[in-house]
C-alpha cells in the first residue's frame, strides 16, 4: 500500500513538474507570435486588430515589458532577403499604438522570444496613433534597422482591449550594398536579367494579368535550387540555372490573388514559365487545391496546413477584402444529400480556421456547393477527382 501511494505521489510530481516546463501551445493566431503574418516584400499592407491577446503570453520573459498589455495584439514576421535596411510607417485608426521590434537569436525566434532570447531592437510606447523608423526620428518614430541577409524580425502592434481598428503599414528594405541594383533591376524596372552569360540556359518567369496579358510588377520568391532561391521583384525574370531540379514559386502582387507553384527545372536548356495573375474584384475567385481533408470528413489533412497559413496572411493584408468560402466534393451522378452537408461542413472548418486565428467574422460566409460544380464533371484519373474536391474563395 505504502509503495503504491509513493509512486502516486512521484506520478503527480512528475505530471506537474512536466507542465511547469512545457514550451507554449503552438498558435496560428495572428494576435500571437507563431501565428504572425508573413510579410514576404515590401509594400502596403492593411491589416486588423482582433481586439483581443492571443492564447500565449507571448511577452512574458521580458521583465522590462511587465508594464505592457498584451491584451490587444498583432504579429508581423519579416526575413531579409539581402543586405538592408528595414524601415516603416504604421497608422491605426484609433490608438493609441504601440509597436515591439524583435531579432532572432536562433532560426526560432518565437522560441527565442518565449525564452527571453530574442534581442528588442526597437520599442516604442506611443500615445498616438502612428509609429515608425526613419532616418528622420521623432518620439513616435525611431531609426531604421540594418539587416544582414536572413535576419528575421518579429514586430508586435499593440492597441485598445476589446478595439479592432485597421492598421495602415508600410514597409521598406532598401539595399546597402547594392547587391541588389543589376542592370535592369532599377525601382521603375519590370526586368529582372540575372544570367551570367546571354547564351546560357536560362529560367525565364514572365508575370502577367491573365484578363489583359500585360506584364505585373510582382514580388517572386524562389526556393527549392539553393543557387537561383531568392526575393526578386519584376515582371520578367531571366535567371541563369547551373543545376536541374524542382523549385517552388511564390508570386504576390498588389491588387491581385497570390499564386503558388512548383515547377520542374533544367540546366541543359532554356525554361519557360508563364504565371497569370487574376485580379481582386468582386466575383472574382481563387482554386485553392492544397486545402485537403480526410477522406469524408471535414478534418484537415496536415498537409493543409501550409495553403491554411497562406490564405490567413492573404486576408490579414488585405482587411478591406471580404470573402466567400466555397466548398466542393467529388461524387458521380446527382448532388446528394450527404455531399452537399460534406460541402457545407468543409467550408465551414475553413472559416472557423480564420475566424480561430484572428480574421473577423464579418469578411467570411461559407457556402457548400456539393458536386454540382466540377471542374472534370467526368472524372477518369485520381487528380481529377481530387481537382474536384476543392476549395475556392470568392471575392465579395
Amino acid at each position: 500500500m505504502k509503495l503504491l501511494l509513493l509512486i502516486s505521489l512521484l506520478l503527480v510530481q512528475s505530471v506537474i513538474f512536466s507542465q511547469e516546463e512545457a514550451a507554449p501551445t503552438i498558435s496560428d493566431a495572428i494576435s500571437d507570435c507563431a501565428g504572425a503574418s508573413n510579410i514576404l516584400q515590401p509594400g502596403s499592407y492593411s491589416l486588423q486588430f482582433t481586439g483581443k491577446g492571443g492564447a500565449i503570453k507571448d511577452l512574458a520573459a521580458y521583465p522590462s515589458l511587465s508594464n505592457v498589455q498584451e491584451k490587444n495584439s498583432l504579429w508581423c514576421s519579416f526575413i531579409a532577403p539581402y543586405n538592408g535596411r528595414f524601415t516603416l510607417m504604421a497608422d491605426a485608426t484609433m490608438g493609441p499604438l504601440q509597436m515591439i521590434i524583435f531579432e532572432n537569436e536562433t532560426k526560432d525566434i518565437c522560441e527565442d522570444i518565449y525564452k527571453g532570447k530574442a534581442e528588442i531592437r526597437r520599442l516604442i510606447l506611443a500615445k498616438d496613433q502612428h509609429v515608425g523608423l526613419n532616418l528622420v526620428t521623432s518620439d513616435n518614430t525611431l531609426y531604421p534597422i540594418d539587416m544582414i541577409a536572413g535576419k528575421h524580425i518579429m514586430l508586435c502592434f499593440l492597441n485598445l482591449p476589446k478595439e479592432k481598428p485597421t492598421l495602415e503599414l508600410h514597409v521598406a528594405f532598401e539595399p546597402t550594398d547594392g547587391e541588389m541594383k543589376e542592370p535592369g533591376q532599377g525601382e521603375d524596372s519590370k526586368i529582372v536579367d540575372l544570367r551570367k552569360q546571354p547564351s546560357d540556359p536560362a529560367l525565364n518567369i514572365l508575370i502577367r494579368d491573365v484578363e489583359t496579358g500585360n506584364p505585373v510588377l510582382a514580388n517572386l520568391s524562389i526556393t527549392g535550387i539553393k543557387d537561383i532561391q531568392a526575393l526578386y521583384s519584376g515582371s520578367d525574370f531571366y535567371i541563369s540555372v547551373d543545376r536541374s531540379g524542382k523549385i517552388q514559386l511564390k508570386i504576390d502582387a498588389e491588387g491581385y490573388f497570390f499564386v503558388d507553384r512548383e515547377e520542374p527545372v533544367s540546366a541543359n536548356s532554356d525554361n519557360e514559365i508563364v504565371v497569370w495573375m487574376e485580379p481582386l474584384g468582386e466575383g472574382k475567385s481563387m482554386q485553392i487545391d492544397e486545402i485537403e481533408f480526410v477522406p469524408g470528413s471535414s478534418e484537415f489533412l496536415s498537409t493543409s496546413e501550409t495553403k491554411l497559413r497562406r490564405l490567413k496572411d492573404f486576408l490579414a493584408l488585405n482587411s478591406a477584402v471580404k470573402v466567400e468560402i466555397q466548398g466542393h466534393v467529388h461524387a458521380s451522378g446527382e448532388n446528394t444529400f450527404a455531399g452537399q452537408k460534406l460541402s457545407e461542413a468543409r467550408a465551414k472548418r475553413v472559416v472557423n480556421y480564420l475566424v480561430e486565428n484572428g480574421i473577423d467574422k464579418s469578411r467570411l460566409t461559407s457556402v457548400g456547393l456539393g458536386n454540382t460544380k466540377p471542374i472534370y464533371p467526368e472524372a477518369k484519373f485520381a487528380y481529377e477527382e481530387q481537382a474536384n474536391r476543392r476549395v475556392e474563395v470568392k471575392v465579395l
